[in-house]
């Protein structure tokens, strides 16, 4: 017991963003950070000293996340992108803005466009590894990542606008 604290302790400051990266609010962050560690210290002897550890309990934790939208209702997938539907890269990294502002966006997006922008953008997985996760196509993967970026870029600009109207 004391060194399950010990591992909440030095861990829950470095996973719970992840879990507000993928959750609504706040409390649904809570309880996936919750969930989490419920599955780490249950599956603890599995580490095998290979890798990272925190990157292990990184892992647990956007699995964990991503389960539990599984479970409260299935993902609506948007449909494939067709061949003359073209996807659109927008440079978020060269707006500034406040990381909080950019959060409060990237909680209130559909669940299928959060899951895939942020495995994609902010975790850093592959389209490939996101269709698997997700059970959709690469260009769903795809899809709804431009989808998303087009749905924040308009935020943005538009929390821009009100700021430099006030």
């Amino acid at each position: 017991m004391a060194a399950q604290s010990e591992v909440y302790q030095l861990y829950a400051d470095k996973l719970f963003p992840i879990c507000l990266k993928y959750s609504k609010n706040y409390q649904d962050a809570e309880d996936t950070l919750q969930d989490s560690f419920l599955i780490i210290f249950e599956k603890i002897k599995q580490y095998q000293n290979k890798g990272s550890f925190e990157g292990w309990l990184k892992r647990i934790t956007i699995n964990t996340a991503i389960q539990k939208y599984r479970e409260k209702q299935p993902l609506q997938i948007v449909k494939e992108v067709s061949e003359n539907e073209e996807i659109e890269e927008i440079e978020l990294e060269s707006t500034s803005f406040n990381v909080d502002v950019l959060l409060s966006f990237i909680q209130k997006l559909p669940d299928r466009y959060r899951l895939v922008f942020n495995l994609y953008v902010l975790d850093n997985y592959a389209h490939k590894e996101i269709a698997n996760l997700l059970n959709i196509t690469e260009s769903t993967s795809k899809s709804n990542l431009s989808r998303a970026r087009k749905i924040l870029k308009k935020q943005l600009e538009i929390h821009q606008q009100k700021e430099q109207k006030a």
